[in-house]
């Protein structure tokens, strides 16, 4: 344990944000919840479901009575596709819950996204792409201006595919500037904005801003304040739903989730038991324990 000096922190303190919510004593109200045991939770099997699996495991869910459940990211894989397909075409999802689907802002991945949700009667898309300093410099070589035409060309092609749908379905779409915690609060939130002004969401169909920790770089006080800037910099924040991805790379995933909540998100993204990919999700039955053990029904 010799080298630590190679290392160096990874994240970015917001600046102009109060802590207000460091004030409060507990979770006041449950979050929306949304299970993604059919994609994160797949990712950390050594043999991934089978459609016969994935088809049980969604009953389960709703069952269980989740109302939002991401089903996967139907242009990775054929039994993706095949997944969403089979519940839309057997009619098994029920009407008061919402599938949601992941894509990447690329086009044939957006236009075969949509192609897998046809006829379905309630979908969030889910877009996303990375914006953090590492992926930008590392990865995919690009300066920030790029970053943010990869998210615009996305935006726009998702609300054109949305108009010229099927006008019974109703599609709500959701943004992750993925690896948002180690982006500047600044970019993250321009770049949200710039997806906002695109979907122009109303009261009466709002949209989704995920901050995932995709990577966790930091103590769960300094993510909590990053969530408490968004909330304070995005556009239209009252027709927004500001949702929590956490992953549990320092075992804070928890604690992350029950701060940010406290400091203005409203909803939670994870699996049961905690169970997804690389390091595990936001375990959503301790979390909901946690509320319930404090009289909150979760």
């Amino acid at each position: 344990m010799n080298n630590t000096q190679k290392y160096q922190k990874q994240y970015f303190t917001p600046t102009g944000v109060s802590y207000d919510w460091m004030m409060k004593e507990s979770v006041e109200k449950p979050p929306i919840w949304c299970s993604v045991d059919l994609r994160d939770g797949n990712q950390a099997l050594i043999i991934p479901m089978s459609l016969e699996e994935k088809l049980e495991f969604f009953k389960l869910l709703c069952k269980v009575g989740f109302k939002e459940i991401e089903v996967g990211f139907p242009a990775a894989s054929e039994t993706e596709y095949e997944f969403c397909r089979a519940l839309i075409e057997q009619n098994l999802i029920p009407d008061d819950v919402t599938i949601q689907v992941l894509t990447q802002s690329r086009e044939h991945i957006i236009a075969k996204t949509f192609e897998a949700i046809r006829g379905a009667k309630n979908v969030i898309v889910h877009l996303y792409n990375s914006t953090s300093v590492s992926q930008r410099e590392q990865v995919f070589r690009k300066s920030k201006e790029q970053i943010i035409d990869i998210a615009v060309f996305g935006a726009e092609l998702c609300r054109k595919y949305r108009e010229n749908a099927d006008p019974e379905m109703n599609i709500i779409f959701e943004y992750s500037p993925e690896s948002f915690t180690g982006t500047e609060p600044e970019f993250a939130a321009e770049i949200c904005n710039k997806v906002i002004s695109i979907w122009e969401p109303t009261d009466e169909r709002k949209v989704i801003i995920n901050l995932p920790v995709t990577v966790s770089h930091s103590m769960p006080h300094i993510y909590a304040a990053q969530v408490e800037y968004m909330c304070k910099n995005l556009e239209c924040r009252e027709n927004l739903v500001i949702s929590l991805h956490p992953h549990n790379d320092r075992g804070c995933a928890i604690a992350d989730s029950e701060m940010g909540l406290l400091a203005g998100a409203d909803r939670i993204e994870g699996t049961l038991f905690g169970n997804g990919e690389r390091t595990g999700n936001v375990d959503i039955i301790t979390l909901g324990m946690n509320m319930f053990s404090q009289g909150i029904d979760p």
